[in-house]
């Protein structure tokens, strides 16, 4: 089954024009590669709707998602960084993920702690994020985008600002829950190396187009 599928999918981007046709079936990891401004980013922002295209169409899990709305896609992205809120601690960081408004049933309450747990910080539940390592504020950014329990997952070099030993604990960590949850992986990395061997396939995009 796919779970991507782009189909002639055409963006005006300042003055390159981009096109992009993929096709990612269900549970697949695919990194993307390419030089800064190739179009990686915005390869993400068009599936995940935070840019519309031009023309062309998007499927994702067989439905069609041209205009719809960033919250209406089966989708969670995963930025470089700025992914937890300063003002709440790191429970309400990851509830976030399932109610925006934080009023949680006891079920949700222990979704939440799983969702900690799985990330490894069922210690820093009440702590904020300036209290944090960067590596520990990706997890809790992690921990929400699978407690929202989206079929693909989008990262935008989500560790490259983390150590070459943490980079790869994370990545560990983010192949292990995402194949326990048969999750749809697209990842833009600068380290390709990194992904031997741990992904299905690797795509590069030059010049607004994959090649």
């Amino acid at each position: 089954m796919k779970m991507i599928e782009l189909k002639k999918l055409k963006f005006q981007y300042k003055t390159m024009p981009m096109q992009f046709d993929l096709h990612i079936a269900k549970g697949e990891k695919v990194a993307i590669v390419g030089a800064s401004g190739a179009g990686k980013s915005t390869l993400l922002n068009l599936i995940a709707g935070f840019e519309i295209a031009n023309s062309g169409d998007i499927y994702l899990n067989g439905e069609k998602h041209n205009t719809t709305e960033p919250y209406q896609r089966p989708v969670s992205m995963l930025f470089q960084e700025n992914n937890v809120f300063p003002h709440l601690t790191v429970f309400q960081n990851i509830a976030f993920g399932l109610k925006a408004n934080l009023k949680l049933n006891n079920q949700q309450v222990q979704l939440v702690e799983q969702a900690a747990s799985a990330v490894g910080l069922s210690e820093f539940l009440q702590r904020k994020p300036t209290a944090l390592s960067g590596g520990q504020k990706q997890r809790v950014a992690l921990a929400r985008c699978l407690l929202r329990d989206k079929p693909i997952l989008l990262l935008d070099e989500p560790f490259s600002a983390l150590d070459p030993q943490l980079r790869q604990e994370m990545l560990d960590l983010l192949l292990k829950l995402s194949n326990e949850k048969n999750i749809t992986l697209l990842m833009v990395t600068h380290q390709p190396n990194e992904l031997v061997g741990k992904i299905d396939r690797v795509i590069k995009i030059e010049n607004g187009f994959i090649v």
